[in-house]
């Protein structure tokens, strides 16, 4: 890969080089220090960087900081489904991904749009049962998944989608699909 993966630590490395032939930067947790923030910047102007941090709140905690730093950052999410480890025991991480889910998660990288144009508006989500009712999380999470963006709740959501630039008929397939599911 040519960009530069950033990740959270020495685990998340081994499992993204068992799936694919990339460099790492580990942040080494969400107190990420001055000298891995300019190691990241400086490889984002050469190389670029793909953010791909863990399922959960410090992941994107990790995720917002570095961003802020490089704006223009790509993306990588993986499911929570995904992250969880064998044992019972652990926290939801990159590390316990298979190659297969890390490869899937790489090759639907997103990179944020500047100046997003919202083209799903609140009535859109409403409509779709996204935001205040009955069962609205797990739509949510569904459709994260589905669209491979994450999972947000949803104040997050709108943002995510305009972001990423998610077309309107995207959006709504998705939804035709996830109602199926059913």
């Amino acid at each position: 890969m040519k960009e530069v993966i950033v990740v959270e630590g020495k685990d998340d490395t081994k499992r993204i080089n068992a799936a694919v032939n990339a460099d790492t930067i580990e942040t080494r947790g969400s107190a990420i220090d001055e000298a891995t923030l300019q190691l990241i910047e400086k490889v984002a102007e050469t190389r670029g960087i793909i953010i791909f941090t863990d399922p959960d709140f410090s992941g994107e905690k990790i995720r917002k900081i570095v961003s802020e730093a490089v704006p223009e950052a790509k993306h990588a999410f993986i499911k929570k489904s995904q992250a969880v480890p064998e044992r019972s025991t652990g926290s939801l991480g990159v590390e316990h991904a298979s190659p297969e889910a890390i490869r899937e998660a790489l090759a639907h990288v997103y990179t944020v749009d500047d100046n997003p144009v919202e083209t799903i508006s609140v009535e859109d989500l409403l409509r779709f049962g996204l935001m205040g009712g009955e069962g609205a999380k797990q739509r949510r999470r569904r459709l994260s998944e589905y669209l491979n963006i994450g999972y947000v709740n949803a104040k997050q959501l709108r943002h995510r989608l305009a972001m990423f630039q998610i077309s309107r008929a995207d959006f709504i397939q998705a939804m035709k699909e996830i109602e199926e599911e059913k």
